[in-house]
């Protein structure tokens, strides 16, 4: 099942953090196919005040497995990364990774909910998601990823880094 997940940073060497997120998530037994959009550089949403620029990024996997335990081991992936696995939400971190998609799934349960619940309005998602799934039509929605992208609000700056998966 092709699987989205997506990839946030801003403490630290933000860029070393998603090289060792990817690392880690292609290693997750059941993980193939790592599809990896752009890097982009975006301003926090929703932080603390004075918060530093978000490093954002998606991943597109197969995955051969059920939501909750590929989700798990994303949560595992955090925790490696040094991510406290009660971590607050909406503060600066390390590493954040999110199930955005799994297939056609549709899933509400009190710790995962599929297709992610607020992916529509997140340019800082649906930019890279567009990057790689540009004609994706995500659960319970009638437009395309592209589509959502237009439509969503230019509230945040959303540039592609000048660093990229390659840069070592």
């Amino acid at each position: 099942m092709k699987a989205g997940i997506a990839l946030g940073s801003n403490l630290g060497d933000r860029h070393a953090n998603f090289m060792a997120a990817r690392d880690a998530i292609s290693k997750i037994s059941g993980v193939s196919d790592v599809a990896a959009s752009p890097i982009y550089e975006t301003d926090p949403v929703g932080c603390e005040p004075g918060a530093q620029n978000f490093l954002n990024a998606v991943l597109e996997v197969s995955y051969a497995g059920q939501p909750l335990d590929l989700f798990k081991e994303l949560r595992h992936v955090e925790v490696q990364l040094g991510r406290p696995a009660d971590h607050a939400r909406n503060v600066s971190r390390s590493i954040d990774v999110d199930l955005l998609y799994f297939g056609d799934t549709v899933l509400k349960t009190d710790r995962l909910t599929l297709p992610h619940p607020r992916i529509e309005g997140r340019r800082f998602v649906l930019q890279p998601l567009a990057d790689i799934q540009p004609d994706r039509v995500l659960p319970g929605q009638t437009k395309t990823v592209s589509e959502l992208l237009a439509l969503a609000p230019q509230s945040a700056k959303v540039l592609r880094s000048s660093k990229q998966w390659e840069d070592h």
